[in-house]
């Protein structure tokens, strides 16, 4: 099997759907690359971000619960999703991020590198981190010039109360241990997205609990050839994986790691172009094939994902 080299996507739960597209495509800059639903609840939408064609590695998707409550972002979670800057954007992003009145943290050191702390507007937690020879990607057209863009994940911290098992489990997938700093210890793979995983053992953190503003599940890249055998390799761990789920866009394994996260293996292919052009991603709803005969229902029981203004 090929060693895993990053992130595919990470998956949130928010509230207002006009707000999470309105944050994420004009204050963030990224691509609304497709609009669907949440294939176990059909009632709500599936918003999936990323670059140009949400490549794998770039995509920041959402399930927008219309008035959810909020959650606790704690133990058991992913607790920071960190996206990949180049090293010359920081003031261009805090200037952006302050004139757009985002909460943001200070600007701080961490293994290196420049840290932006960010709250999406459920309180997400989210951090821009700069990277000197950040690869160039493919931005999407948008607000955001091309050389100060997002070019997609930079990686994900894991609050966990212990973390030995869960370092077991990333480095079975290739992960290896390149840092830390008291009760942060960072790994990483050898790719160019998504590389970083942080494992946060913080005693003074509270167990996670699931709602707006928390992080369902992050996925990791894996080739159709090799996920079977990845499947395996999680069962020879004690994990308990499902079986193979067809996504449309990938196919998917999941499981619950010793920590409490929940991760994803998920394909690179076919991606988001298998049923839209490139040029119209995220311009209408696309549902599984499935799903097609409920259309008009569907479309009918969703909200809007404008933003409404007083005047």
């Amino acid at each position: 099997m090929q060693e895993i080299p990053g992130i595919h996507h990470v998956t949130a739960i928010g509230s207002d759907p006009g707000e999470n597209r309105q944050f994420y495509t004009e204050t963030l800059g990224l691509r609304l690359v497709k609009r669907s639903v949440n294939q176990d609840d059909a009632s709500v939408y599936h918003l999936f971000y990323g670059d140009r064609s949400g490549s794998p590695g770039t995509s920041m998707t959402f399930f927008p619960y219309p008035g959810a409550r909020a959650g606790q972002v704690g133990t058991g979670q992913v607790s920071t999703t960190q996206f990949l800057i180049p090293a010359t954007a920081v003031d261009y992003w805090v200037e952006r991020l302050e004139a757009a009145e985002v909460d943001i943290g200070e600007r701080h050191e961490r293994f290196g590198e420049t840290v932006i702390p960010v709250s999406d507007p459920d309180g997400l937690p989210l951090e821009l981190v700069a990277v000197a020879d950040a690869p160039a990607g493919d931005p999407p057209d948008g607000p955001v010039p091309a050389e100060h863009a997002i070019c997609g994940f930079y990686g994900v911290t894991l609050a966990l109360s212990d973390i030995d098992a869960t370092a077991r489990v990333l480095e079975t997938m290739g992960y290896e241990e390149t840092d830390s700093d008291g009760t942060r210890v960072r790994y990483e793979s050898d790719g160019d997205l998504g590389y970083v995983v942080e494992l946060l053992a913080d005693p003074d953190l509270p167990q996670g609990r699931p709602g707006a503003g928390t992080i369902h599940h992050v996925a990791f890249r894996v080739t159709s050839d090799d996920q079977a055998d990845w499947r395996e390799e999680l069962q020879s761990l004690g994990l308990r994986p499902t079986a193979i789920i067809d996504r449309k866009w990938f196919e998917s394994v999941y499981t619950r790691t010793p920590g409490g996260v929940l991760f994803e293996y998920a394909t690179e292919g076919p991606g988001y172009t298998v049923d839209e052009d490139l040029e119209t991603l995220g311009e209408r709803l696309v549902l599984p094939e499935w799903l097609d005969d409920r259309r008009e229902e569907i479309e009918q029981g969703l909200p809007s994902l404008s933003v409404e203004t007083s005047e």
